[in-house]
């Protein structure tokens, strides 16, 4: 596997973890649908939070979450509108972002909630 797919799994992982140690259930991982992955789905409270992970190894080239681009946005959007239908839910949904720098051996994470709004 490329090196730069290990990084972007071991950041879900990391991502995951993370969301896991501050409330969030898991719902689903890498859902699909159409041309869109929806990396994360998670609960917490009454609120469906939908998780794009952007990790890198350096912020050379600017911050992981620089790389979310409004066509991926639209995407995401209409498959997690797909999942709330098929899914029957009646939720809040909050679309963020985990960004995830890898600095030698250590990771930071950031949380960016409602993300979206932020671009």
């Amino acid at each position: 596997m490329a090196q730069h797919n290990e990084l972007g799994k071991k950041g879900e992982q990391l991502a995951v973890d993370y969301l896991r140690e501050n409330g969030y259930a898991i719902r689903e991982r890498n859902y699909r649908f159409d041309k869109a992955e929806v990396d994360i789905i998670a609960v917490k409270k009454d609120i469906l939070a939908i998780i794009e992970v952007k990790t890198r190894s350096t912020k050379e080239f600017g911050n992981p979450q620089d790389f979310v681009k409004p066509k991926q946005i639209q995407r995401l959007v209409k498959a997690v509108d797909e999942y709330v239908t098929v899914n029957d839910l009646d939720v809040e949904i909050r679309f963020d972002i985990i960004a995830i720098v890898k600095d030698k051996s250590n990771f930071t994470i950031e949380h960016l909630k409602d993300a979206f709004y932020h671009f």
